[in-house]
């Protein structure tokens, strides 16, 4: 990447310098009770690639526990790269600290937990031969009859809202293209959605059956507030995926019906009042309706506002990708009588000189 002035940028990894594969393992609230294990686990799958790597660890938090065993893993001589941060800021942070560290072409996520065999890593990084993000299915699936349940309903809700149908997005074991990153940035709790969101920004997405992990067992509870905060991520995502180009036809149907809803009221007393002398003054219904049709003129506004934001940056806003670029012969064989003569042009002058 170079900058204006064509020196390199510091910010990015040189073309040259980078390697074919970077591995990056979030460790967060849950992570595995031995953290070198697993690593060694991991390794086993990539020494099956025969490609060089680089491993990355990134503690969202002070984690002292982990950072001695992993002290004693870089003084045995392990490639390993060890991001510490000050604070938990989440796992979808932790990867984009990551990533802005990582110089590989490919990029694998890793989940700090037991998910998957380690020896199924290759699958991923090979199905991305016929696409951009491959994402683990952990298959066959072992769990209870609720948990079954539970993600049924989590990626049928899923399904409904987006339009896209995934079987396993809490599987965190995923390799991507470069550039998926590049183009997608994640916060909050959103690293759930990354297939979502490249799907939506026209990345070809793939899921890979891989053996789930015998250790793969989660014997505690989620809050209620877990759930709530999964259902308002979703409605996120929804709105990121239907309507980031255009906020006004959310806002504006939302704002339209509401203005009408009051409307009808509003009219409705206004007849109850003129034509049979029913008193306003006592009845709550006007202060109702009035509270609607402001509300729905303000909703509307607020798209009206989401639409003048999104066409001012629209020329710096890309949500496509390109596949290929495919020309005509026409155009090729005119290129290369361009050359042609170009090149009888050159003979001649070195004849004209000798």
């Amino acid at each position: 990447m170079t900058n204006l002035n064509g020196t390199a940028s510091e910010s990015a990894p040189k073309e040259s310098a980078r390697i074919p594969l970077s591995v990056i393992m979030p460790v967060g609230k849950r992570h595995a009770a031995d953290i070198a294990a697993l690593y060694a686990e991991y390794k086993i799958g990539l020494a099956s690639l025969e490609t060089p790597y680089e491993f990355i660890i990134v503690l969202d938090g002070p984690k002292p526990e982990i950072a001695a065993s992993l002290q004693r893993l870089l003084a045995r001589g392990d490639n390993l790269v060890v991001i510490s941060l000050t604070k938990r800021f989440g796992e979808a942070t932790a990867l984009m600290a990551g990533f802005q560290r990582a110089s590989g072409r490919v990029i694998i996520t890793a989940p700090a937990y037991h998910q998957i065999q380690g020896a199924e890593i290759g699958k991923l990084v090979r199905a991305l031969d016929k696409a951009d993000l491959a994402i683990g299915r952990r298959w066959p699936r072992v769990g209870s009859r609720f948990e079954l349940m539970r993600r049924n309903v989590f990626h049928r809700f899923i399904a409904t809202v987006t339009g896209q149908r995934f079987n396993d997005l809490g599987c965190g074991a995923r390799a991507m293209k470069r550039r998926v990153l590049e183009e997608i940035s994640l916060y909050g709790d959103q690293h759930r959605f990354l297939p979502v969101l490249a799907n939506r920004q026209g990345f070809r997405v793939s899921e890979v059956d891989v053996g789930q992990s015998p250790l793969d067992r989660y014997d505690g509870g989620y809050p209620a507030r877990e759930y709530a905060h999964r259902v308002l991520d979703i409605f996120t995502v929804f709105f990121l995926v239907r309507f980031t180009k255009k906020p006004l036809r959310f806002f504006g149907m939302l704002g339209a019906s509401t203005f009408v809803i009051g409307a009808l009221l509003v009219a409705w007393l206004a007849i109850d009042r003129l034509v049979f002398l029913h008193p306003l003054a006592d009845r709550p219904a006007l202060l109702l309706s009035s509270l609607l049709v402001v509300l729905g003129m303000q909703l509307f506004a607020l798209g009206l506002l989401g639409e003048l934001i999104i066409f001012t940056h629209a020329r710096d806003i890309k949500d496509y990708q390109i596949d290929e670029v495919i020309r005509y012969p026409e155009a090729i064989a005119a290129d290369n009588s361009a050359a042609l003569v170009r090149v009888e042009k050159a003979d001649a002058t070195r004849s004209h000189a000798a």
